[in-house]
C-alpha cells in the first residue's frame, strides 16, 4: 500500500510526523454498494497526485507518516478492537500526533473516538459530514452498523455532534436528535444548500476540542458518485471546505476521518477528490 502523497515527501518516522495517517479498509456491514474495503488504497494511490501545496500551505512539511492498513474482517468487535488499537499507538508516541483515518465504512469512527477521548480525558465533540444521520441504535441486527455510528458516539461515550448536510434519515433518527438538542445540532442539507450556508458558529455546549468525521456521500454525487449510498442533494466542493475551514478555526483540531469512498475503476476524480480532501482537512489542522 502507497503512503500519503509520496511523490512530494518522504515517509516521516513516526516521532517526526505531525500526520499519522491510518488506512482502515473496513467493509464488514455494508447495506447497499460495496466497495469501501478499497477505499484507503484508493486514496493513497490518488495522493501522489496532489501538489505538495494545497492552496493555502504544506501540510507535509510537518511529517506525514502512514502505518500499515489495518488487517480488517468480517467480525466487527475484532474490527473495533483493531482499529482502537492501532490508534492507541499513534497516541502513545511522544509529541503531537493527529490521528488521520481513512475508511473503510463509516463505524470505523466510533473505536477511533473511543481511543481519543481515552487518551485526551474526554472533552472532544464531532463534526460530521454525511447524508445520513447514522444515529439508528441497531442496525440488521447489529449495535456497530455503520447507520449507528453516531449513535454509538453520541449515547455511549457523551460525544456531543454536529451535524452537516444529512438528508436521509429514519423516524427513529430524527425523533432521537429532536430529544437531543442540547447535545445535537443538525443542519440538514436543503438547509444549507438553500441559504449557501458556509460559515457556522458552533454551539457554545460544543467542547474545545474537535474531531471531524467526512463520509463523502455527504457531498453531492455529482462530486461524489464511487460512495456506496449517493443521495442527491449534497454539498457542493467549496461550500463543504469553508464549512469545515470554519469550524476548525473555532477548536482545536484533535483528528478526523474521510470514509465510504467505493472507488469506481477508471474514474480517477472520485478518488483524486477524497485524497485532496484529506490534503485540506491536514491543512486546516496545521
Amino acid at each position: 500500500m502507497n503512503a500519503f502523497l509520496s511523490s512530494e515527501y518522504p515517509q516521516s518516522a513516526p516521532e517526526e510526523a505531525l500526520f499519522h495517517v491510518i488506512p482502515a479498509p473496513l467493509e464488514a456491514t455494508v447495506s447497499y454498494g460495496g466497495g469501501t474495503a478499497k477505499g484507503p488504497e484508493a486514496i493513497l494511490a490518488a495522493s501522489d497526485q496532489l501538489e505538495a501545496d494545497n492552496g493555502v500551505n504544506a501540510p507535509g512539511e510537518k511529517g506525514f507518516y502512514t502505518a500499515p492498513a489495518i488487517p480488517l474482517g468480517k467480525d466487527q468487535e475484532r474490527n473495533i478492537a483493531l482499529i482502537r488499537e492501532a490508534v492507541e499507538r499513534t497516541l502513545r508516541v511522544p509529541g503531537r500526533h493527529l490521528p488521520v483515518v481513512l475508511g473503510g465504512e463509516h463505524s470505523v469512527t466510533y473505536p477511533v473516538l473511543q481511543a481519543l477521548t481515552a487518551a485526551r480525558g474526554g472533552g472532544i465533540g464531532v463534526v460530521q459530514i454525511d447524508a445520513h444521520a447514522d444515529l439508528r441504535d441497531s442496525y440488521e441486527g447489529t449495535p456497530y452498523s455503520h447507520a449507528c455510528v453516531m449513535r454509538r458516539l453520541h449515547a455511549d461515550l457523551g460525544i456531543p455532534l454536529v451535524q452537516l448536510g444529512t438528508r436521509a434519515y429514519c423516524r427513529e433518527e430524527r425523533e432521537y436528535r429532536e430529544a437531543h438538542r442540547d447535545s445535537i445540532l443538525a443542519l440538514d442539507g436543503r438547509e444549507l444548500e438553500a441559504g449557501n450556508v458556509r460559515e457556522l458558529k458552533l454551539p457554545d455546549w460544543f467542547p474545545e476540542k474537535l474531531y471531524v468525521s467526512v463520509d463523502v456521500d455527504g457531498l453531492d454525487p455529482s462530486i461524489m458518485p464511487a460512495t456506496g449510498t449517493p443521495v442527491p442533494g449534497g454539498l457542493g466542493w467549496w461550500q463543504a471546505i469553508d464549512l469545515l475551514s470554519s469550524v476548525a478555526s473555532q477548536r482545536e483540531l484533535v483528528g478526523f476521518d474521510v470514509v465510504e469512498l467505493a472507488p469506481i475503476p477508471g474514474l480517477h476524480f472520485a478518488d483524486f477528490a477524497c485524497a485532496d480532501l484529506v490534503h485540506k482537512l491536514m491543512g486546516l489542522a496545521v
